[in-house]
């Protein structure tokens, strides 16, 4: 089946790039560009909230970076991005709580906002409490399934990295370390080469391709 990336390269779309690579599977790279053809209608009718990152999968569509890595892994099974389903706890576990937790603790940090007497309203409580899970999650070496690398790690590991870098996460030996290890991974490498040079030559206002 035909397989269709939609992105930019200054957006999350790098997590899914990222674990494109890994895969190791074939596909097409469409650039959007913000308030223009991300907001167009041909991309609407796929992700109608307008934004990236996106693929389509012969017929089916998956928008949202750990659905689009969790289903990525489902097919194609030979990257070997996943545990058996028996031993699969682990992975949705932290997958989840990068996608749930994490995600929104670091946006609120980054906009100055606080859950300070709404902890019970809130899915991660504060942030302290989510930071110490995160570490605590990422200390089992070397990966969060144990030796074996997955889909969680692409976007946990995104998650950290960008945390770190942008300063909405404070940085731990434990956080630096998990960052440092699955940043080695070729295919990390590759991704961040592509988006790179796309971002070099067009910059955020990417044409269509």
């Amino acid at each position: 089946m035909d397989l269709t990336f939609y992105t930019n390269p200054m957006s999350r779309g790098r997590i899914v790039r990222w674990m494109l690579e890994e895969t190791g599977a074939d596909y097409d790279t469409v650039y959007l560009s913000y308030g223009d053809t991300m907001k167009g209608a041909d991309y609407l009718a796929i992700n109608p909230m307008g934004k990236v990152p996106a693929i389509k999968h012969g017929d089916t569509v998956v928008t949202e970076c750990a659905a689009i890595c969790a289903y990525l892994a489902d097919a194609f099974p030979e990257a070997n991005l996943a545990p058996p389903l028996s031993d699969r706890g682990d992975y949705y576990r932290w997958l989840f709580f990068a996608a749930g937790p994490v995600e929104s603790a670091t946006s609120n940090k980054a906009m100055q906002l606080s859950t300070a007497g709404h902890e019970q309203m809130s899915g991660y409580g504060d942030f302290d409490t989510m930071r110490a899970t995160l570490i605590k999650a990422v200390s089992r070496e070397p990966f969060l399934c144990g030796e074996q690398f997955t889909a969680a790690d692409v976007y946990v590991g995104s998650q950290v990295g960008w945390g770190l870098q942008f300063g909405t996460i404070l940085p731990s030996p434990e956080l630096e370390a998990y960052r440092d290890r699955v940043y080695a991974r070729p295919a990390f490498a590759r991704a961040t080469e592509i988006d790179d040079a796309a971002m070099a030559e067009h910059g955020p206002e990417m044409p269509a391709s």
